[in-house]
């Protein structure tokens, strides 16, 4: 059976890596030290590590005073006050002058669960994606988490890093990480089906049972949001008969609306988008939520299946 793992754990214990080989990691988070695991890191490096309190917009424009001084700044706190409460300090202080800080945010989308809507991160990817300078990475595992982060610690300028709350089942055989290339996990040409985050998994259960009544679907797994690899969304475009897109979050302006904009400026294509429509969040169980917003394999396959009917 996969590893189960959090990504939240792993981010934390990767911060401790990049901590012991870089003197200028510097460590900011906003009072959820424990849930976001950077508390790992403060233990570790206490003098490099900062809580500022429920003062996320004060955070941010700190982030960027520690970078204009030649730090590497990772800056943490749940994904729904990363993007929405310090929208502003995120694009007027840190991204308008490319500064090198990585928001790395965690609890994101449904999966959050009982916390319900007021923490349940929907439209996050949407507002750093408009952002100029903004890179994305939306890692759908433990091992991908890690890989993100070194990733976004070696190229400079400000990075959205979006990590889950719940465990995360490890995917073999992904290949090399690379920032901004797509990850093809399997072979087809029927259906393409593009996914990030916890969905890739969904994403290849469904696979599976396509499989299962013949059609053979090709999942590629997208965990750069920005830069997009356009290149993988043209040729799928092109080898497939149409595409379906899964996300936990909304349909508006995270990955399926970056995946429409490529085809319909290059290769036009039926394409159907597995997300959050028009909701905010609510309270439940993860597993719970994920069928009452239809983010499962079941709501993947009928998609696949409704391309391939037309």
């Amino acid at each position: 059976m996969a590893e189960l793992l959090y990504q939240r754990d792993v981010y934390g214990k990767t911060l401790i890596e990049l901590g012991k080989t870089n003197k200028d990691v510097i460590v900011l988070d906003a009072d959820l030290s424990s849930s976001t695991r950077t508390g790992l890191f403060a233990k570790e490096f206490p003098e490099r590590f900062f809580n500022f309190g429920v003062a996320e917009q004060n955070m941010m424009a700190t982030s960027a005073g520690f970078a204009s001084c030649g730090k590497l700044v990772f800056v943490s706190t749940f994904a729904i006050f990363a993007t929405g409460r310090a929208w502003d300090q995120v694009r007027n202080t840190v991204s308008y002058n490319n500064f090198n800080v990585k928001i790395v945010a965690t609890h994101a989308g449904i999966s959050v669960g009982p916390d319900g809507s007021s923490h349940q991160a929907l439209e996050d990817i949407a507002l750093m994606r408009v952002i100029p300078n903004m890179n994305i990475i939306v890692p759908c595992d433990g091992p991908q988490t890690r890989d993100a982060i070194f990733a976004a610690a070696n190229n400079p300028g400000p990075f959205y890093v979006r990590l889950g709350r719940a465990k995360a089942e490890t995917i073999e055989n992904k290949g090399e990480f690379k920032l901004g290339r797509a990850q093809e996990l399997t072979e087809g040409n029927d259906v393409a089906i593009f996914a990030c985050g916890i969905l890739v998994q969904e994403a290849l259960v469904a696979a599976g049972e396509l499989l299962n009544k013949g059609i053979k679907a090709r999942v590629i797994n997208m965990h750069t949001i920005k830069p997009l690899d356009r290149d993988a969304v043209i040729k799928a475009a092109g080898q497939t008969k149409g595409i379906v897109v899964c996300e936990e979050h909304s349909v508006i302006g995270g990955l399926a609306s970056s995946i429409d904009e490529v085809v319909a400026e290059n290769c036009p294509v039926k394409t159907l988008r597995v997300g959050v429509r028009n909701r905010y969040g609510q309270s439940g169980e993860p597993g719970q939520l994920l069928k009452e917003y239809n983010l499962t394999s079941f709501d993947i396959v009928k998609a696949a299946e409704k391309i391939l009917s037309k």
